[in-house]
């Protein structure tokens, strides 16, 4: 399907590509991995001939048609529904033609064309499509102008996988979607008939829906046969592998050197010595993949400070009077909190952790939170609130107007820029690199509670790992919203499910959940458990709230360890009981028999160890009741 050989690219001089070269065959599943900023997009602009001129180094097979999503839909007023079936070109074509045709035998070979590619349910593949995405029953048949720029994205993913093509290229497409449309694109994608290359750093998605890896590094190409975490074993395997050669290598090395430096000098070794010259000439360098380092996110400590740092106690919440997105929410964050906050788009998760963090008013109802708590708030919406024109120091300066210079660039170090990269303007930055900057500058005032709404949209793998480390070792509260499923399992404890404009705890995990997601059309059709019409979500009620619960979970821990102490005081007690009653039954014979038999033994014991003194023994009484016993 797809043949790259001996690739060579640059940009401004700088070579993204070296001869690189890779095979994809038709039919696989392709994720494209590597590091921001290694030339991933690049790549893929070159295959679809965006960039350069058309290079003959990537072949594409023979009347292949080739689909990706180069833009979002436009706002015109033609539905949501029509704008995805006009994607597919040649079902859009034969239909017009269908219209107006007259010749008889033209409209037969039109509509046996329109049976060979399944017309008749084409509405209803492009409705599963885009229901699958997060659209509503009621919003297929509106206008797309009425939709926002993330929702016409989606809109135009729906168009890319409606048409089928025979090689479909995507660069990141659950950067728009939740974590229900990102289930669903995953099981899409492992189910797709034809050949895909994605670009993706959602580690689940490169485990369950990709065959084969195809790894950009050190301006290579390399494919490997399975998921991400197949390659990430192959690779330390590799490396590992090629550490012992080089170690051997470098020995041999140090030993033909020694020879040479020993001897070369020497008449009657010389020519022994300029043959081991050769030999060292002739090895060929093992090399070793450098592991590129990923500079780490940290945030500090917060001080100590009592639970609980937010109560929300029948609270309405939402942005207009009189029409909350969300009714009657009671909920109680503590400081050892780690929080996933699950359900589909326009359910209102940003709503719920707006409320939280107090960035948005409350429509009825009491939130109380510590006077001396500080919340760090970090939304992709941030991204615009970076300063256009200024640079990162500037930023920097404003969390420590009174320092000089030299300390401010130590702490922009300390974020992750250093010298090549503090005087930057903000809108040279990549997109990682400005999430880790409103990181930094968020994490400065050691905030009690981290609330992070989809912080891993513009990271790659390796700073997501980064990020999961800094999270885990945070000693606060954190209230997290992502479609990172491997993010959350990493870094959360607990689920709160947002549907229906209720919030309540989900008893099952992130396992469970997908499965509900895949099961039925979407979870916005359907009532999910304990949100049935009429009935409050039981998180809701006073008596299940979670310190009610953690209240009772203290007192049973407590009661338990009384208890087990107490029966650790009575096994000691039986133990000294047991001990003193065997001996003073060794001490007094129950019978005058057994006291004569043992002053008998006595009388006659030699040395210990010899013959006459193993001969008897005396048997106490037992517990039991009987009595001892003079035995052989």
């Amino acid at each position: 399907m797809l043949e790259i050989t001996d690739l060579t690219y640059r940009i401004a001089g700088r070579a993204l590509f070296e001869d690189a070269s890779a095979f994809i065959a038709e039919g696989w599943k392709v994720g494209l991995i590597g590091r921001n900023g290694t030339g991933k997009t690049t790549l893929l602009r070159l295959i679809r001939e965006e960039v350069g001129k058309p290079n003959a180094s990537i072949r594409i097979r023979r009347g292949a048609r080739m689909g990706f999503v180069a833009q979002e839909v436009p706002q015109v007023d033609t539905p949501m529904l029509d704008i995805v079936l006009a994607a597919d070109e040649e079902l859009a074509a034969l239909t017009a033609e269908a219209e107006t045709a007259t010749d008889p035998h033209r409209i037969a070979d039109i509509h046996t064309r329109l049976g060979e590619i399944d017309a008749y349910s084409a509405e209803a593949r492009a409705s599963a499509i885009l229901v699958g995405l997060g659209f509503g029953q009621d919003e297929l048949r509106r206008p797309a102008r009425e939709f926002s720029g993330g929702w016409r994205m989606r809109g135009a993913l729906a168009g890319v996988l409606f048409s089928a093509p025979d090689l479909l290229v995507l660069d990141e497409p659950t950067n728009y979607l939740d974590l229900e449309g990102a289930a669903w694109l995953e099981d899409y994608l492992a189910r797709y008939p034809h050949t895909v290359v994605v670009v993706s750093h959602d580690r689940e998605m490169l485990n369950r829906s990709v065959t084969h890896v195809l790894a950009l590094d050190d301006k290579k190409l390399e494919v490997h046969v399975g998921g991400y975490d197949a390659y990430l074993k192959k690779r330390a395997e590799r490396i590992a592998l090629q550490s012992g050669l080089k170690a051997k290598q470098d020995a041999q090395r140090a030993h033909l050197q020694a020879f040479v430096d020993r001897f070369r000098a020497k008449a009657s070794k010389a020519r022994q010595a300029q043959s081991r010259i050769k030999q060292l000439q002739k090895m060929q360098e093992i090399p070793i993949p450098l592991e590129e380092r990923t500079v780490p996110f940290h945030f500090e400590d917060p001080s100590e400070l009592s639970s609980p740092l937010v109560v929300l106690d029948e609270c309405d919440l939402g942005y207009v009077k009189g029409k909350p997105v969300l009714k009657g929410v009671s909920l109680r964050l503590d400081h050892d909190d780690r929080i996933v906050v699950i359900g589909p788009n326009g359910q209102g998760k940003t709503t719920l952790v707006k409320s939280i963090g107090g960035r948005l008013e409350l429509l009825g109802g009491r939130r109380t939170a510590s006077s001396k708590m500080k919340i760090g708030y970090f939304s992709q919406d941030q991204l615009d609130e970076l300063r256009a024109g200024e640079t990162v120091l500037q930023h920097v300066f404003d969390l420590e107007p009174t320092w000089a210079p030299p300390k401010l660039r130590s702490l922009a170090a300390r974020m992750g820029f250093g010298v090549q990269k503090i005087d930057t303007k903000v809108e040279s930055l990549s997109g990682g690199e400005k999430v880790r900057l409103l990181l930094g500058l968020m994490a400065y005032s050691k905030p009690h509670v981290l609330i992070l709404d989809e912080p891993t949209s513009h990271l790659d793998i390796d700073s997501r790992e980064a990020l999961i480390h800094a999270i885990n070792e945070y000693q606060g509260a954190v209230l997290l919203i992502t479609h990172d499923i491997y993010l959350a399992e990493a870094c959360a404890d607990r689920l709160w499910l947002v549907h229906a404009a209720r919030v309540r705890p989900y008893e099952g995990d992130l396992e469970d959940y997908r499965a509900l997601v895949l099961s039925a059309d979407r979870p916005s059709a359907r009532a999910a458990p304990g949100f049935e019409k009429g009935e409050a979500p039981k998180a809701a009620t006073k008596g299940g709230s979670k310190f009610t619960l953690q209240q009772k979970l203290a007192g049973a821990e407590k009661a338990l360890n009384e208890a087990q102490a107490a029966l650790a005081k009575i096994d000691a007690a039986l133990c000294r009981i047991r001990r003193s009653s065997r001996a003073i039954m060794r001490a007094r014979p129950s019978s005058p028999r057994i006291a004569r038999r043992r002053r008998r033994s006595l009388r006659t014991r030699k040395k210990p160890g010899s013959k006459q003194a193993r001969l008897w023994r005396i048997e106490p009484p037992s517990p039991q009741g009987e009595r001892g016993r003079f035995v052989l």
